[in-house]
């Protein structure tokens, strides 16, 4: 076991490393939730400016933030907004165009994709 003793302490250290990147990220993702259920509530609510400063916080992850995170801003933005009529006045129409084309300009391969699944199902 001695002998070993430079090799337990790697994979100690390791182990507790790789668990504290994890809890980063989920704590990253749920304060990333908070974020946009807060924007969201106070749109909806009329408090423009408060939802301004957090929509300004969202668009500024919106670069650096992993596809699923996005996805689900996408999906939940989605039953709040008529996608196909413009809403320039509507932040989270803007909001969820901005994550929309963000997610467009990721994976053009699961948008050909999809396509495709639509012009075989025809």
């Amino acid at each position: 076991m001695r002998q070993y003793q430079f090799l337990w302490i790697f994979f100690a250290v390791l182990m507790f490393c790789s668990f504290m990147v994890v809890r980063q990220f989920r704590i990253n993702q749920a304060r990333h939730n908070q974020l946009r259920e807060a924007f969201v509530l106070l749109h909806s609510k009329g408090y423009t400016n408060d939802a301004q400063r957090l929509y300004d916080r969202l668009l500024g992850e919106v670069a650096h933030a992993p596809d699923k995170v996005l996805f689900d801003d996408f999906q939940r933005t989605l039953v709040l907004v008529e996608p196909l009529s413009p809403q320039t006045n509507n932040l989270i129409w803007i909001y969820h165009w901005t994550v929309c084309n963000e997610l467009e300009r990721r994976k053009p391969r699961a948008f050909a994709r999809a396509l495709k699944l639509a012009e075989d199902a025809r």
